[in-house]
């Protein structure tokens, strides 16, 4: 069977299309920028194949994907924007459908969220406007709604993860005591494989979720049992959605856009109706601590497959992050460094591709994380995001404040661009090249001012500069695993 898979670099995507690879299937993956497809293990696969389109934009016609048999809309863009992602959805959503309806497609299946509340907020009332416009085309749709996913790398895992390891008490708003029905990514992920072309799911909407129905606040209680903690949560009628938001966003890695989002819709309850899907497919529903201790398996084996935090949904309103894969030279401040390679090669390689995160920037740490602290109160993202996977980069991962714009791990580059808050655009360039028979580490920071603020910040900086980019080169060329 051919299917079209769309989200295919974001966090379900991801998961998504190795179940789909070992069932048989042939899978066309639609991307924004094919740059940021993984190019090693799994992504080699014979039967994959790429689609580069912006479902933002018009949608040409595909010879490529005219035999498909079913389309997965797995489009989502709930942290992109706090004031206009409804209608940005609206548009992905009904381009997606113009494309489809030019293929022979039976089917489509699309995973929204629970919306059985009469009042709903602005993401679960976007989620719903999708679904009615995915109905409104001669193609069969299959919509699955869920609500908390748990999974490592998801947004409300890594959330939750960040409020208990972090606060052993808990002042917390009042919506902590909304329930919901939490459901582990694994159980998704059958779901989502197992309506396949069945006759019977076709126009259908169905809810999923895991055995238990919880307030957040007893989410809150048992993951921090499952890892051994003692925590007190009190909750209080006087938080603002303001201010919940704000406390989303100091103490957890989460961005403040996603945060209102995520207060905004955590005051509406999301618990599945029936499990009609659940008995028609035979699936197991997972209980929500042992989905937990499914997640920590995948974290303490280094085997996060996807992160919320990677994922560049359609309606990114920041395109910079396509247009600049090329660091620009005019107007540019730079800072360059090149320190010979004495020792092994492959081992310099290594350290740059273990940079960041627990491994740090391996000089004046304590600078970073200032520089982090920074951005957090400036309202960017910090240094909280740390790295999906300790021991791979793809491109269009995060890493700490940066985004991975190239990864070429056999042409020995590795490129990121700063996602801080900054006067200006910058890029961080790390390369090997072999100069008269020796090999030479190459280190360059680029800035792109923005006016005479982008000037004056780069000038304050640049003491720093001499010791911290000097020294990161020196130990990534030094540096040797114990």
């Amino acid at each position: 069977m051919k299917i079209l898979l769309t989200g295919a670099t974001g966090y379900i995507g991801k998961r998504l299309l190795p179940v789909l690879l070992e069932l048989g299937h042939e899978v066309v993956c639609c991307v924004r920028d094919k740059k940021r497809f993984p190019s090693e293990g799994i992504y080699q696969h014979p039967g994959i194949s790429l689609l580069e389109v912006d479902f933002l934009k018009d949608i040409p016609s595909s010879e490529s994907i005219k035999d498909i048999d079913v389309a997965y809309y797995l489009i989502h863009s709930m942290s992109s924007n706090t004031a206009d992602f409804d209608k940005l959805e609206a548009v992905s959503a009904g381009n997606f459908i113009r494309l489809v309806q030019q293929t022979q497609a039976r089917q489509i299946i699309y995973l929204g969220g629970i919306t059985n509340e009469e009042i709903l907020s602005q993401h679960l009332a976007s989620r719903k406007n999708v679904e009615v416009i995915l109905s409104k085309g001669n193609i069969p749709l299959t919509t699955i709604k869920a609500g908390i996913i748990v999974g490592s790398g998801s947004a409300s895992f890594e959330i939750i993860r960040d409020l208990v390891e972090k606060l052993p008490l808990m002042i917390t708003p009042k919506w902590l005591d909304t329930k919901c029905q939490p459901i582990a990514i694994r159980n998704v992920l059958e779901f989502l494989s197992g309506v396949l072309l069945k006759p019977e799911t076709f126009n259908q909407s169905y809810d999923i979720g895991g055995p238990d129905v919880l307030t957040y606040k007893e989410m809150l209680l048992q993951f921090a049992a499952v890892r051994g903690l003692k925590r007190y949560i009190y909750t209080v009628p006087v938080m603002t959605p303001r201010l919940s938001s704000y406390w989303l966003y100091f103490v957890t890695s989460t961005s403040y856009k996603l945060a209102v989002n995520l207060v905004h819709s955590m005051k509406v309850e999301v618990v599945a109706n029936d499990n009609r899907l659940e008995k028609l497919l035979g699936i197991q529903p997972i209980a929500y601590k042992d989905a937990v201790k499914l997640a920590f398996q995948k974290i303490d084996q280094n085997n996060v497959v996807s992160s919320w935090k990677d994922s560049l949904v359609s309606s990114y309103a920041d395109n910079s992050l396509l247009e600049n894969i090329n660091v620009p030279s005019n107007g540019c401040f730079t800072d360059k460094r090149e320190k010979l390679i004495s020792g092994n090669v492959d081992q310099v390689l290594d350290n740059i591709w273990s940079i960041g995160g627990e491994r740090g920037w391996y000089y004046g740490d304590w600078l970073w994380n200032i520089r982090g602290f920074l951005d957090k109160v400036l309202g960017g993202v910090g240094l909280r995001r740390g790295r999906t996977n300790v021991n791979t980069i793809n491109t269009g991962d995060t890493l700490d404040f940066w985004r991975v714009l190239a990864a070429d791990k056999p042409n020995m580059r590795l490129l990121l661009y700063a996602e801080m808050i900054l006067p200006g655009e910058a890029w961080l360039e790390f390369r090997i090249v072999k100069k008269d028979d020796r090999h030479y580490l190459q280190q360059t920071a680029t800035f792109r001012p923005k006016g005479l603020a982008g000037r004056l910040y780069w000038y304050s900086v640049l003491p720093f500069h001499f010791f911290v980019f000097d020294g990161m080169a020196e130990n990534v060329v030094r540096f040797k695993r114990k």
